[in-house]
C-alpha cells in the first residue's frame, strides 16, 4: 500500500514557518530583482473612451463594475478576499492631459470610471517581470483628421472643400473665398500630447515615486479612438492619417519598431454604418497580418471590439457615445488590447533571440 503525501498542514507548525518565511523572501528577492530591470513603458492615447467611462458604482445598476463583479460574479481577479478592489503593485498609471491621476493599478471608487488600461493593466502586468508604468495622454471630442492631426500631413480637398494640414488653424475652406481661423490648429492635440508624455518621462520620479533611476523601456502603444471622425471628410482621410499617426508617434520616442494595438470604434456593435463603418475599417487594414502594410507585420495589430457593445437596457446610461458607461466593454476592450500586446511582444522577443 502506497504512502499518502503529508499535507502541507499536517507538517510540524516549525516547518511550515520556516517554508513561508522562504517563500516570502524568494518573493521579496523576486520583486527586488524585478524593480532593478528597467520599467515597461505603455503610452495609452485617444479620446474619451480611452480615458474612460465604465462605471465602478453603484453595485445595484447593470453593467457597473460592482454589478459585474459581485452581482454575476465576473472578473474575481480585480476582488480581493475581502471584497474589495485588487491593487497591482507591479503596475503604475499615470493619467495626463485630463484628470491627473497617478496610483498603483486599480478601480479607484473616487474616480467614478475606469477605461481599458484596468484590464491591459492586468494581462501586461502579469507577462512582464519587471515593473510596468502606463501613461495614458487622451481628451474627448478629438479627431485624428483635425485635433490629433501628425506631423507633416498635407492638406486635401473633398467635396469641393480643402481641408486642413498639420497646423493650419481653419479647419476647411472653399478655395477663393476667405478662411476663417479658430483659436487652435491641426494637430495640436496630437502635439499636446507628445508634450505631455515626455513631461511624465523627463520626471519619473515624480509621477512614478517606486522609480528608482533603473532606466525605461517603451514597451508599447495603445489607440482607442475614431468617434469624432465620423464624417465624410475625414473618415475617408482615416486610414492615411492612422498610418502616419502610428509611424510619427513611434518616432518621436525614438522606438520605430515599438509594437502599436488598437482596438476599432463599436458603437452599436454590428450596427455600426456609414462613416462610422468606414472608421471601423480604415482601423481593421492597418493591422500587421492583412498584408497591406508589410511594415507593419508583427508591429502593429489591430483588435475587432463590435462584439462588446452592450446596449442600454444592460447598462448603466443611455449615452451611446460613451458605450452606455458599460464596464464590461471598458474591461473586454482591455482584456483583447492586452492580448494583442502580449502576441506582439512574444513575436518580437522571438526575433530578438
Amino acid at each position: 500500500m502506497s504512502k499518502q503525501k503529508p499535507n502541507f498542514v499536517e507538517w510540524p507548525s516549525t516547518l511550515r514557518t520556516l517554508c513561508l518565511v522562504c517563500l516570502i523572501l524568494i518573493s521579496n528577492q523576486i520583486s527586488m530583482i524585478a524593480k532593478e530591470k528597467p520599467v515597461k513603458v505603455y503610452i495609452m492615447i485617444g479620446q474619451s473612451n480611452m480615458i474612460g467611462f465604465g462605471r465602478i458604482n453603484p453595485d445595484t445598476v447593470r453593467g457597473t463594475l460592482s454589478y459585474l463583479c459581485l452581482k454575476e460574479g465576473k472578473y474575481p481577479h480585480l476582488l480581493d478576499y475581502n471584497g474589495k478592489w485588487v491593487k497591482r503593485k507591479d503596475v503604475w498609471y499615470v493619467q495626463t492631459t485630463v484628470g491627473q491621476r497617478q496610483h498603483w493599478l486599480q478601480p479607484k471608487d473616487e474616480y467614478r470610471h475606469i477605461g481599458p488600461e484596468l484590464q491591459f493593466g492586468h494581462i501586461v502586468g502579469q507577462y512582464h517581470e519587471e515593473m510596468v508604468l502606463i501613461i495614458k495622454a487622451a481628451q474627448g471630442n478629438r479627431s485624428i483628421g483635425w485635433d490629433i492631426l501628425p506631423p507633416g500631413s498635407q492638406r486635401f480637398t473633398y467635396d469641393g472643400r480643402t481641408y486642413a494640414g498639420y497646423n493650419d488653424s481653419t479647419p476647411s475652406w472653399i478655395e477663393g473665398q476667405p478662411k476663417k481661423p479658430v483659436n487652435w490648429y491641426a494637430g495640436k492635440q496630437y502635439d499636446d500630447f507628445v508634450s505631455d508624455i515626455h513631461m511624465v518621462l523627463d520626471s519619473l520620479q515624480k509621477y512614478f515615486p517606486d522609480y528608482k533611476h533603473q532606466g525605461y523601456e517603451i514597451a508599447g502603444f495603445v489607440w482607442w479612438q475614431g468617434h469624432k471622425d465620423q464624417n465624410p471628410a475625414h473618415a475617408s482621410r482615416y486610414e492615411l492619417n492612422l498610418v502616419k499617426l502610428i509611424n510619427s508617434i513611434r518616432n518621436e520616442f525614438k522606438v520605430p519598431d515599438a509594437p502599436f494595438v488598437l482596438a476599432t470604434i463599436a458603437f452599436e456593435g454590428w450596427k455600426l454604418a456609414n462613416d462610422g463603418l468606414t472608421v471601423a475599417n480604415a482601423q481593421l487594414a492597418v493591422s500587421g497580418e492583412r498584408g497591406k502594410y508589410p511594415e507593419f507585420y508583427g508591429k502593429v495589430k489591430t483588435v475587432e471590439v463590435r462584439d462588446f457593445w452592450r446596449d442600454k437596457a444592460r447598462s448603466p446610461s443611455a449615452a451611446d457615445y460613451h458605450y452606455n458607461h458599460n464596464a464590461e466593454t471598458h474591461i473586454e476592450v482591455g482584456d483583447k488590447l492586452g492580448k494583442a500586446m502580449v502576441e506582439l511582444q512574444v513575436i518580437r522577443n522571438t526575433k530578438d533571440k
